[in-house]
């Protein structure tokens, strides 16, 4: 389940996707709009992405997880549009035998996704606002 989708974002619905009978393991990451960024107000996110691209660079994350850990299934899907603060942007779903894998690739498909995929996120503060595309992580 890799997606790019206008609708509103739920973990139920990966976690149901991914979670197999040899699953000991399934972990979760939610992206939700926060109400400051480096120190600024934020009103509202934008979400764009070149969906065709997305998802295939989102298949490639696959591809490199299931490459450096045992997993069993792995679900991303990731928001466009208009995002008001508390909204999710982006959720993604691993499982896998043990938690360590599990964990451990669902941090790693998070940090992937920012730094590769096409998607751009229009931050919109009290006082301006800003494209952020891949590549650039705020914790970095």
């Amino acid at each position: 389940m890799l997606d790019i989708t206008d609708q509103q974002l739920s973990l139920e619905p990966l976690v149901n996707a991914v979670k197999r009978s040899s699953s000991g393991a399934v972990a979760t990451f939610l992206g939700v709009v926060r109400e400051q960024t480096r120190g600024r107000q934020v009103r509202y996110l934008e979400y764009d992405a070149y969906r065709e691209m997305a998802i295939l660079k989102m298949r490639g994350i696959t591809d490199e997880i299931r490459g450096k850990w045992r997993v069993d299934e792995i679900a991303m899907v990731h928001r466009v549009g208009r995002l008001q603060i508390g909204e999710a942007s982006v959720a993604i779903a691993v499982s896998a035998p043990h938690r360590r894998e599990a964990l451990a690739a669902c941090a790693y498909a998070i940090d992937r996704l920012k730094e590769m995929v096409p998607i751009w996120k229009k931050e919109v503060w009290t006082d301006g606002e800003e494209w952020v595309g891949p590549g650039r992580c705020e914790h970095h």
